[in-house]
């Protein structure tokens, strides 16, 4: 892990991975937000030199949300979704919409981390995923017989006719809200986000395991 991670003296700006899609420039227009959402926007809209940033950390959930209409290739649109949506609290902070909830989307994640250009990776809400026994990641996208690894089409059209190739991966049932390191997490557990580590080639520095701030712990 990046020693600016640890330092709290350094300017560390943490960017939500999904926000990226969000965005007005790099975005799934036309369902996007109004602004940049990425690590960009903070230079744009803040004023922060563009060389003050020494560390970027991306935040992201150990599956996929998204709020609104637009494409959610991921989508579950089934029991698993609604116990995603239900045990994550899934429901928007303003509005109260209830969010679409998916497999974790490393395809998406890749994009976010070729734009905003990760150092480490923030996993939250680890302990949502407790009980599912076998679960699904995303690793890539094929339109028209075309890898996307890390990419996304120019149009929300093609998006939507884009198929999502997934790995699966075993869950585990124990209670992780407890837990306080990378070594007490279940094994399954800890496989799961070596391969997000894999899949990404950026290291998780911070692994969430449930809603209360001390259920944060760092990963050395």
């Amino acid at each position: 892990m990046s020693q600016a991670i640890k330092d709290p003296s350094k300017r560390i700006i943490a960017e939500g991975a999904n926000a990226t899609m969000l965005d007005k420039d790099f975005g799934t227009y036309p369902y996007v937000t109004s602004s940049n959402t990425t690590v960009g926007g903070v230079c744009t809209g803040l004023g922060v030199p563009p060389k003050k940033i020494e560390t970027v950390v991306g935040i992201m959930k150990a599956y996929t949300t998204r709020v609104g209409a637009g494409p959610f290739p991921s989508w579950l649109d089934n029991e698993i979704g609604d116990r995603l949506q239900e045990v994550g609290h899934e429901f928007g902070a303003t509005t109260g919409r209830r969010r679409k909830c998916g497999w974790l989307d490393l395809n998406v994640v890749n994009y976010a981390n070729r734009i905003n250009g990760f150092d480490s990776i923030n996993l939250t809400k680890l302990d949502v995923l407790t009980g599912i026994k076998k679960l699904q990641v995303v690793t890539h996208y094929e339109l028209d017989g075309t890898k996307l690894d890390g990419q996304m089409p120019a149009t929300v059209e093609e998006l939507a006719r884009c198929k999502t190739v997934s790995v699966e991966l075993d869950g585990w049932d124990e209670d992780i809200t407890k837990v306080q390191s990378f070594e007490e997490l279940p094994r399954n557990a800890q496989d799961y986000i070596t391969f997000i580590e894999q899949q990404t080639g950026v290291p998780i520095s911070w692994i969430g395991t449930g809603p209360e701030r001390e259920a944060m712990f760092l990963k050395e």
